[in-house]
């Protein structure tokens, strides 16, 4: 059985369908959750150390944070309309409720939080934050929330990725498992993995260079993979589109990954 895989449950009484702790992953920074919340249904949280990033996956809510509401936010039903989300920032030492007004699924994202910024709303901005990474069937689409460039969170690296079928992502494979900057940062990673048709799959390997961990897992809809080190390429295969929401912290707020040199010679061709 893989140590690196999570696979989601039966929704618990807060709708709560997926957790990871910096407990239960055996690392220091990132914490991760899903909830599947029905119209009403109402999720009340405090972030006490933690700042968080609210994703809505899909469906529409009313997010509020002390005097803030924003209200009926969201605009895609089905993550598969591939256009970008909606979120929210909440920094440690606040607690925030968000009431779903549709059917909703909510990404929760923590990692280490210092009280160096505001809750804010994070709205769409394709002409910004949104781009085409790699070519042929290496070619995937970004959709960044909380990326590196934008320094409005203390740790938080949040990112949603298209994957089309038959192609591949996070490709060539890369890794960010050493704090030895301006080379390479260190980032522990999860991968929350969403398929089109949802009976479908994906593979992600997960593999360091003297290949103490090496795991290939068949990962399904709504699974999470933990990257605590290592490269880790994913790929979508024929007739299955792939979506995953990743979730990046560490010691700095940086992502300044490291091909690995077996592979990096397709990135000159």
């Amino acid at each position: 059985m893989s140590k690196l895989l999570v696979r989601p449950g039966d929704p618990d009484q807060n709708g709560r369908i997926l957790q990871i702790t910096p407990e239960s992953a055996g690392w220091k920074y990132i914490g991760f959750e899903v909830y599947k919340l029905s119209p009403g249904q109402k999720l009340e949280q405090q972030t006490l150390d933690q700042e968080v990033c609210l994703v809505l996956v899909s469906g529409c809510a009313t997010v509020s944070t002390g005097d803030q509401v924003w209200e009926n936010i969201g605009a895609r039903m089905d993550v598969f309309e591939k256009i970008p989300p909606y979120a929210v920032y909440i920094p440690n030492d606040s607690q925030y409720v968000v009431e779903a007004t549709t059917e909703l699924e909510l990404a929760v994202c923590k990692a280490p939080g210092f009280g160096n910024h505001k809750a804010r709303l994070i709205e769409p901005d394709p002409d910004k934050k949104c781009s085409t990474r790699g070519q042929g069937s290496n070619t995937r689409f970004i959709q960044d929330i909380l990326p590196d460039w934008d320094e409005s969170a203390d740790s938080l690296l949040v990112v949603e990725v298209y994957t089309p079928a038959g192609n591949w992502s996070s490709y060539p494979p890369h890794k960010h498992s050493v704090d030895n900057l301006p080379q390479e940062s260190f980032l522990e990673e999860t991968y929350y993995h969403r398929l089109n048709p949802s009976q479908g799959f994906s593979f992600q390997r997960v593999y360091n260079d003297d290949r103490s961990l090496d795991e290939t897992m068949s990962v399904e809809d709504r699974n999470v993979v933990m990257v605590p080190e290592g490269y880790h390429p994913v790929g979508a295969p024929h007739g299955y589109d792939l979506y995953y929401l990743n979730v990046m912290a560490g010691p700095k707020r940086v992502w300044k990954f490291h091909n690995d040199p077996d592979h990096e010679w397709m990135l000159k061709s």
